[in-house]
């Protein structure tokens, strides 16, 4: 948490996330949020840790969710799929 609440870092992302949205809805801007929250004071703390094979890595947030789809699939949709 680096001396952070999670509520208040959820509420610095939402509004930042908006503004990033706004520029791209309204301006066809690429969007920008990684930036911003890397130019965000609240975020210092953290900024390091912005790379690739950190914390901008999505698997890094999914857990065991492909294991999951993975059983699902071999053991409910490929059985139901059998008779087609």
């Amino acid at each position: 948490e680096k001396g952070r609440s999670r509520q208040e870092a959820h509420e610095q992302i939402r509004i930042l996330s908006h503004e990033a949205g706004a520029v791209v809805k309204q301006e066809g801007r690429p969007n920008d949020l990684v930036d911003r929250i890397k130019g965000n004071r609240f975020f210092e703390p953290i900024v390091g840790e912005l790379t690739e094979d950190k914390l901008l890595n999505p698997a890094k947030f999914i857990g065991r969710a492909p294991q999951q789809v993975e059983k699902l699939i071999h053991s409910k949709v490929n059985p139901a799929l059998e008779p087609y």
